[in-house]
């Protein structure tokens, strides 16, 4: 398995984070985490699928807005190592899912103790909270292309 927040490291260096991890299984339809909650651990998407949604009121009634899906290889609740470390999304198993679960202070020790390695992962998750930022950008910008031909019609 490839995982994307491990891309450029070494067999052995990416034996050695993912021997820092937990598997943890996400029965379908479970939640791996809600937003707010305290974001003590990144996940490596072993298996299975994930949706990543945005709570909100649409008319009047509380409903998930899907803002992205994830899959095997890609990375999840990257929040762990952003302050103020809490969840900014929703994640909830598709179907049943396996993740390995890599603790803040795990993997925040190991990133100091082989910088090289750790700035491999640093770019590594840039590259993934930017390709966040890109996806909710285009969101935004149909939103706003919605609102301006309503206006113009």
């Amino acid at each position: 398995m490839t995982y994307e927040l491990l891309n450029g490291l070494s067999p052995a260096e990416v034996d050695q984070v993912l021997a820092l991890g937990a598997r943890m299984k996400v029965p379908s339809g479970a939640s791996l985490f809600r937003l707010g909650d305290p974001a003590d651990c990144l996940f490596l998407m072993e298996r299975g699928q994930l949706r990543l949604t945005l709570p909100m009121k649409v008319r009047g009634r509380e409903q998930d807005v899907l803002i992205e899906e994830k899959s095997p290889g890609q990375t999840v609740g990257w929040s762990a190592l952003i302050a103020p470390y809490r969840f900014t999304l929703s994640a909830t198993a598709s179907l049943e899912t396996e993740v390995i679960a890599l603790s803040r202070e795990k993997l925040q020790a190991y990133i100091e103790a082989w910088p090289a390695v750790g700035c491999k992962i640093t770019f590594n998750l840039a590259v993934v909270i930017g390709r966040r930022l890109q996806l909710v950008q285009a969101m935004w910008l149909r939103e706003i292309q919605r609102t301006v031909e309503l206006r113009s019609a």
